[in-house]
């Protein structure tokens, strides 16, 4: 019989990164080396030595197979994005006609990742807002919620229903959201 270890408990006190949780449709882009034998199936554009994917929380899109626009747009920035590097770029496709809408005519791209990217990204991308950063403080989170329940999105300025927040734990890499409204509900249980 094979030994099984208790897992290590991470500490709750360090550092967080609070940002808005913003109400569109998941969404990544892939870059991957130019294979030699050619680019698997999927793809949505080449750039030099790169291959790009477009993907939503669960499948691979296309222009053709799209996910509200979100493999168009990358197949149009693709040599824009190719400036984000090999791996995989999460963030959030939102805005005009994707859930909340938050007043755009246009829709945005904001990355997660708010450690890694700041002034230095592709323009055609944002960044999700963040809200605090510092040791876990139950009070600067309520804090974060009550600006953004007083004063609407930071994403969207003149916005007056966001969603809520994201919690992010570095030490356990572990993310957290709390919504401003029915938030000790499941989603998929929400009434109409």
């Amino acid at each position: 019989m094979e030994f099984l270890p208790f897992p290590k408990i991470g500490r709750l006190r360090r550092n967080i990164v609070v940002t808005e949780k913003l109400d569109g449709t998941n969404a990544a882009i892939r870059i991957v080396p130019l294979p030699i034998t050619g680019p698997a199936p999927g793809y949505v554009a080449i750039v030099d030595a790169w291959v790009i994917y477009a993907q939503s929380r669960s499948r691979f899109i296309t222009p053709d197979d799209d996910n509200y626009g979100f493999a168009a747009w990358v197949a149009a920035n693709a040599p824009a994005l190719v400036n984000l590097g090999v791996g995989a770029h999460f963030g959030e496709w939102w805005g005009q006609g994707i859930q909340r809408k938050y007043g755009l005519d246009h829709k945005r791209f904001s990355l997660f990742n708010t450690s890694r990217w700041n002034a230095e990204r592709p323009i055609c991308c944002d960044v999700v807002p963040v809200l605090y950063g510092g040791i876990w403080d139950q009070a600067e989170i309520e804090g974060c919620l009550r600006r953004l329940r007083e004063q609407g999105s930071v994403a969207a300025p003149g916005f007056t229903k966001p969603e809520g927040i994201i919690v992010f734990h570095p030490p356990t890499n572990t993310l957290f959201k709390q919504t401003l409204e029915r938030d000790e509900e499941h989603k998929g249980e929400l009434a109409p």
